[in-house]
């Protein structure tokens, strides 16, 4: 039968068990009986075994069983291959696990989602192990549990914990207990020749609980397995020129000696830094040796050019991290022998190269000459697919980039595969190591030159020739490589050198051991397996009792190590535990970092080892103990379960939808049937200051008449609108209620209804229809369904204090003609006596039509008439454009077609009417479209009059109304939203409604005011609140934790999460008002339906994104703040539902220092921040940086910088908002705020106060840097300590005391902020201001650059050994550039942004781009 094959190598099987051969079929009938390791040579079918044995178990795993199959493969590589064969052959659910995946930070969770999901899982060993020691996964649940290349099980390997920790464990421990089937496969139970082979066998039965099960003879499996063809190929030595390679290698050491020269010269105080360095120069110098000594000069040469390659992203040690140096140390040092090698060597070794030659002349050594000649046999093979292994990475690579270049190897792809631990040389991520194994198995490349990672498991059938280049180091390596081999008729090649009897002799040797396992198998096979005598099996652990996560001697000195770098660090110490064993006291001390929750454990034991890893132990247990680690033995992080508020992704996508009500007070609704009977109705007189407004001279007041009162905030209101010409004052006063008739309140109606569908639309087919369909609802005596809401109130326009009833009635002329009635003609009650005068519907008085509004139909516009032309009739004439002159009779039979019939009757003096538009909108001159000053005359007979009387200044007013009208709803709904929040939770405080409105109104409204300003400081205060709650809780998390609790708690999605809980994000306001979408009162054009929350209807829905519900939150805290005060606003945040709570005193949980003054000088520093501390010893906890490992002080200054940095960023906050807001606008403030609360600017402060003399630390980096920025910058500090380039981007550790010293005061004085500004404000004085505000020039080119529709660009390059920043600006076509460097890449680049943009200037001056 053809064995199983993946996608690309040939037919698949539609039912493998068919097909099963009979060797196969009794292993699998062995291994469903008991615990089986099959060990049956590669290509004989194993993985079909397995494959069959998970079908048997399928009816156990289908979901919804919680039970699994795990299918565990020594290699990354086999991850994917495994998987694939397992989903292609079956038809279960099958997930793939490995490091890159980041697995390595999954919670109980993410496992649980997994198992809930898939049926097999495939992981390699490493990652099973982490998860049965966190019990993420336990035995009990899985049903079958197999082992490919099972001989790996030895030692402390994880395959042997697997078995040692829980399996075996498991089985003494509850008998009963429900264990997986075990499953073995391999091809060699034996790692390495000459042992002891029943020995090795049955241990390795023991260890596996399992029996291993194998054919009788080599000869059953010949029958199916095509076995490759041995062939010993001869090489001979290298010999290079003994004068060559002295010079060579001379010259190799001499480079190697002067690079590190030049490197302790350089680095002299970074000693952690040089000796790192120094091993990877070392490793380096070994490789490029060997290189030479054994495949010759040119591929030494080769290796060097490789390895110098360099990286645009590369940073400089000057400008950052100790890996991004250290690697471009490595490529430098690469890039000189590379350059000193090509001195002595001219020939290349490539296309048409004689190879002999390059051999005699030690180019290449005659092993690759070998290589190339085995390989130019196999020149007639089709379809080669050949592998070639090597024992170094280098050589891999070194030997592709050798066959690609030659002229011999022509029309061969070749690539090379290696793993992905490699510390100097290049390594191959997963994804890329599998696309050159699928490209392999496609054909696509013909020849891998790769190290061990290829030897096991891979399956490609067609692969028809393996190299052996270098030895195989055991007969399991023998065996697994030549199985790689598949093909009928396939080679397996072994180099040898000449005279090397003793690889001769190994090599027959490897051939025997197959034989010799298989008889020492059989042996065994009748006898039990023996009983399980392992350290591993004896040694001690701890068990969590909540989970059952274990943690043990073997494991125990990893996880330390791993809690150790999760703490916080920076770039001048890494937290990492140090040992201190005493071996003739039997005793051993572990010190943990400072920013530790345990700081010291002590343990006996035997030996060195020993008491490593019991102290290790006990270290774990305290941590534990101490919640460092949580239930599973992770460092306890922001993911575990408190009472903070945790709102996860997935609920909140559930709460936080895009699509959000948009909200309506109900205070402005009622239906019209029921406000037209109300008789009493609350008035608030609205009035206009006509100062700076003085189009027409006169504007007139209106009374809003409403059904209820609007409260105690409305009584006296004022705003602003921005009208042509000046600013116009808006005055809301409550005055006395009115009584209106039904009659009364129906003229109203009729009346804005005429007036406001006339404005807005300017359509006079729409202004019939809508007064048609009122009308109607007249006729029906019915205004609308008693229960349903409409926008219900009256603006009814004044005159001298008093409701104008003749304006009132200006729309009756209008609807008597839609009523084809016969409106009655009069006089307005001034007019002295007027003639009349003939319109298109009837004729009418001068007096009235002279304040009017017509239309006039050839035109379709509305003019408003305010008087009578006397001099101007049909027969006067006015001058074209053209400077003709004609009548006025002529040009409306010319142009319009319209005989005049009316000769002598004056014409009317009309003005367009222009829609209402957002007077909100500040400092905008605007022309209304259709505005004009200029009069329009207009012959009487071709007007309509549609509102009559109603003169100019009543239309101005009205004009206005939709704007004003728009911010009356709004300020209506910010009472709600008042009423909901403040008055229901806390009745005892008084919010203005405005600041409300402020809080909900954002810029993008263009108003005068906008949230910005109040998130702003809403935030400052969440986070400061936020931070003296964790800090308090949580007195033994470091700053890491606390920092990531707090993100939580303040985050957007939390913030957005109870935004939507409480159903506050239908109140926000996101764009600026357009008056075409206003509610025009007295037309039912919306559906407004009613909320859970009192008084508040929705309207319609709208897309808000979760951010602007975070900013509304944030600004509601900052209004609560402002206007209520601290206390207040706690209890707001308590009654929102976060788990925020104020402690009055905060205690820190520290040891107490005797005699402070012996670490800093405590008089010198109270006296430069003024304050006297009651306990000296957090001052010293403060200045203590984590690099100063000395045990007589607990703790670093971390958690005070984490208290510290909220307390100050709040104090500066509070500081900037009281200074300058209202009086400057939002945004600025929020400027302001991110100029003086940086760490850039507490840097230059601290610098200037000379506080770096005062720090505790041990890093000779940080030394040497505060040295040489204060000797190459110091002139800069006496400036001030805000803008962009304060700070000259000093070491951050100065930036963090300032905010430890804050955190240390706030405590020390019982967490009073006024004495924390009073005492670190002299520190950062000159305080930023409006006047010396600097912006951050990547942010004003940024800004440039939007403006002015350009792209913008940076990218890091390296020149002479220096590092610059390229800011490139593309404008029109033209690119313009500016490069500079700086002590660090964020400075550099600020540089180059400051540089472009000056360039940008000086070109606009001068008329460029």
């Amino acid at each position: 039968m053809n064995e199983i094959r993946s996608a690309e190598g040939g037919d698949i099987l539609s039912d493998p068990e068919t097909y099963a051969r009979s060797y196969q079929l009794e292993a699998l009938e062995k291994a469903k009986r008991e615990n089986t390791i099959v060990y049956l040579e590669t290509g004989s079918g194993k993985t079909l075994i397995a494959v069959m044995l998970l079908k048997s178990y399928a009816h156990l795993l289908r979901k919804p069983s919680p039970f699994i199959s795990v299918f565990l493969v020594p290699t990354v590589v086999l991850v994917s291959q495994q998987a694939n064969v397992v989903e292609m052959h079956s038809d279960l659910k099958v997930a793939k696990f490995w490091g890159e995946m980041g697995v390595d930070v999954w919670d109980a969770a993410a496992w649980c989602a997994h198992v809930d999901q898939s049926e097999v899982f495939v992981m390699t060993p490493q990652i099973f192990l982490d998860c049965l020691r966190k019990t993420f996964l336990k035995l009990d649940f899985i049903k079958l549990l197999i082992f490919d290349e099972c001989h790996h099980a030895k030692g402390r390997s994880p395959y042997a914990c697997i078995m040692t920790e829980f399996f075996h464990r498991q089985m003494e421990s509850n008998p009963s207990s429900s264990l997986p089937r075990i499953f073995g496969m391999t091809a060699s139970p034996i790692i390495s020749s000459g042992s002891n082979y029943k020995e090795e066998i049955a241990k390795l039965e023991t260890l596996m609980n399992s029996k291993v099960y194998t054919v009788q003879s080599q000869s059953v499996l010949s029958h199916y397995v095509p076995f490759s063809k041995i062939r010993i190929v001869l090489y001979g030595d290298l010999v290079i020129p003994s004068h060559l390679y002295n010079c060579l290698e001379d010259n190799l050491r001499r480079l190697k000696l002067q690079y590190v020269s030049n490197l302790e010269r350089e680095l002299a105080d970074s000693s952690s830094y040089i000796a790192s360095v120094e091993r990877k120069i070392s490793k380096l110098h070994d490789i490029f040796v060997y290189c030479l000594s054994d495949l010759g000069a040119w591929l030494a040469i080769k290796a060097a050019e490789l390895l110098s390659t360099s990286s645009a992203d590369t940073c400089s040690f000057f400008w950052g991290e100790v890996k991004e140096f250290s690697e471009n140390c490595t490529r430098k040092f690469s890039k000189l022998v590379y350059e000193t090698f090509s001195q002595y060597i001219k020939e290349d070794v490539g296309l048409g190269a004689d190879l002999e030659t390059c051999a005699q002349l030690g180019l290449i050594a005659p092993k690759l000459q070998c290589l190339v000649q085995c390989l130019e046999e196999y020149r007639e093979v089709k379809d080669l697919r050949c592998i070639v292994f090597v024992e170094r990475v280098i050589t891999a690579m070194v030997l592709q980039s050798l066959l690609s270049s030659l002229h011999e190897m022509s029309g061969w792809e070749i690539a090379f595969s290696v793993g992905c631990n490699s510390n100097v040389l290049r390594s191959q991520r997963v994804n890329e190591n599998n696309k050159i194994v699928d490209d392999f198995r496609k054909g696509k490349v013909n020849i891998i030159v790769a190290t061990q990672i290829l030897e096991e498991g891979l399956d490609v059938p067609s692969c028809n020739l393996v190299v052996r280049f270098d030895p195989a180091g055991n007969v399991c390596s023998f065996i697994q490589s030549r199985g790689r081999a598949r093909s009928p008729g396939s080679d397996y090649l072994l180099l040898v050198r000449k005279g090397d009897n003793l690889m001769q002799n190994k090599v027959l040797e490897f051939l025997k051991s197959g034989e010799k396992m298989r008889e020492e198998s059989l042996k065994l096979s009748s006898k039990p397996c023996g009983n399980l005598d392992s350290e591993l099996s004896k040694e001690s652990f701890y068990v969590v009792e909540k989970t059952g996560a274990i943690v043990t001697t073997s494991s125990c000195i990893s996880l330390i190590y791993y809690y150790c770098s999760k703490l916080p660090s920076d770039r001048y110490f890494k937290s990492s535990p140090r040992f201190v064993i005493d071996d003739k006291a039997n005793f051993a001390t572990l010190h943990f970092p400072k920013n530790s929750a345990v700081q010291m454990v002590c343990a006996e034991g035997k030996d060195r080892m020993a008491l490593k890893r019991i102290v290790c132990l006990e270290a774990c247990k305290k941590l534990h103990q101490a919640g460092a680690l949580n239930d599973y033995l992770l460092p306890h992080s922001d993911s575990s379960n408190d009472d903070e508020n945790d709102f996860d992704s997935n609920y909140a996508a559930e709460v936080c939808k895009e699509e959000q009500p948009d909200y309506f007070p109900g205070a402005l609704l009622d239906s019209w049937s029921s406000f037209a009977v109300r008789g009493i109705y609350c008035c608030y007189m609205i009035s206009l200051d006509k100062h700076g407004f003085s189009r027409y001279g006169q504007i007139e007041n209106t009374i809003l008449a409403l059904r209820s009162d609007l409260g105690f905030d409305f009584s006296n209101y004022s705003f602003n609108l921005e009208v042509d010409g000046g600013s116009l004052t808006v005055s809301l006063q409550r005055i006395n209620k009115i009584t209106l008739s039904a009659y009364q309140v129906t003229m109203a109606r009729r009346f804005q209804t005429t007036i406001f569908s006339l404005l807005m639309d300017q359509d006079f087919s729409k202004l019939e229809g809508v007064m048609s369909q009122l009308l109607a609802f007249e006729k029906q005596n019915s205004f609308s369904c008693p229960s349903s809401k409409e926008v219900c109130y009256l603006l009814l326009p004044c005159k001298e204090g008093r409701i104008d009833w003749a304006t009132l009635s200006s729309s009756t002329i209008f609807l008597k003609k839609i009523s084809n009635k016969t409106a009655e003609v009069h006089h307005l009650s001034s007019c002295e006596g007027c003639g009349l005068v003939q319109t298109t519907d009837a004729p009418i008085f001068t007096c009235m039509l002279k304040n009017s509004i017509v239309y006039t139909a050839h035109t379709g516009l509305f003019y408003s008439v305010d008087g009578i032309l006397e001099s101007i009739n049909a027969e006067s004439s006015f001058e074209l454009r053209k400077g003709e002159s004609v009548t006025y009779r002529s040009y409306y039979k010319s142009k319009h077609g319209i005989d005049l019939t009316r000769a002598s009757i004056p014409f009317l003096s009309g003005r367009h009417i222009a829609r209402p538009v957002n007077y909100l909108i500040r400092h905008t001159s605007r022309k209304e479209k259709g505005e004009s000053n200029k009069f329009v005359e207009l012959p009487p007979e071709v007007c309509s009059v549609i509102l009559c009387p109603l003169s100019v200044h009543t239309l101005d007013s009205f004009m206005l109304m939709p704007t004003i009208m728009h911010r009356i709803q709004c300020l209506v709904l910010a009472s709600a939203l008042k009423d909901m929040l403040w008055v229901q939770w806390m009745p005892n405080v008084d919010i203005p409604s405005t600041k409300i409105l402020e809080a909900i109104t954002a810029k993008k409204c263009h108003e005068e005011f906008s949230y910005e300003a109040l998130e702003t400081l809403g935030d400052s205060f969440l986070k400061y609140a936020a931070c003296q709650h964790l800090f308090a809780k949580y007195k033994h998390h470091h700053e890491g934790i606390l920092s990531c609790k707090k993100d939580k708690l303040v985050s957007n999605t939390s913030l957005c999460c109870m935004g939507c809980l409480h159903n506050l994000a239908g109140y926000v306001r996101l764009e600026e008002f357009e008056p075409k979408k206003w509610a025009i009162p007295g037309l039912n054009s919306n559906t407004y339906a009613p909320t859970s929350t009192n008084n508040v209807y929705t309207w319609g829905t709208r897309s808000i994104k979760g951010k602007r519900i975070a900013d509304l939150m944030e600004a509601l805290i900052g209004t609560s703040l402002s206007s209520a005060g601290e206390a207040a606003t706690f209890l707001f945040l308590e009654k929102l539902g976060t788990s925020i709570t104020f402690h009055e005193r905060v205690t820190a949980e520290r040891s107490i220092l005797h005699k402070p003054e012996m670490f800093v000088n405590i008089k010198e520093l109270e006296k430069l921040l003024s304050y006297r501390f009651n306990d000296p010893s957090l001052l010293v906890e403060a200045l203590t940086h984590g690099s100063y490992q000395m045990p007589d002080i607990p703790r670093s200054y971390q958690r005070l910088e984490f208290l510290g940095d909220a307390v100050l960023d709040h104090c500066i906050t509070v500081h900037l908002y009281g200074k300058y807001y209202p009086s400057m606008t939002p945004g600025l403030l929020t400027d302001l705020r991110s100029a003086s609360t940086n760490n850039d600017c507490y840097a230059h402060a601290a610098a200037k106060a000379g506080l770096n003399k005062h720090i505790l630390h041990a890093s000779s980096e940080l030394h040497r840097q505060i040295t040489t920025y204060l000797q190459r910058f110091g002139d800069c500090f006496s400036g001030s300590s805000h803008g962009w380039d304060a700070g000259i981007a000093l070491p951050k550790v100065l930036g963090d005391v300032i905010e430890s010293l804050a955190g240390a005061i706030y405590l020390d004085c019982w967490c009073d902020k006024n004495t924390v500004w009073r005492c670190i404000q002299p520190l950062l004085e000159p305080i930023v201001t409006p006047e010396t505000m600097e912006y951050n020039p990547i942010r004003e080119l940024g800004e440039l650059c939007d403006r002015k529709s350009y792209s913008c660009s940076y990218k890091t390059t390296e020149q002479n050994g220096m590092l610059y920043v390229i800011a490139e600006v593309l404008a029109g076509g033209t690119a313009i550039t500016e490069k500079e460097t700086g002590p660090n890449k964020k400075t550099a680049k600020k540089l180059a942004a400051k540089a472009l943009l000056k360039r940008l200037k000086e070109a606009k001056q001068t008329g460029g781009t």
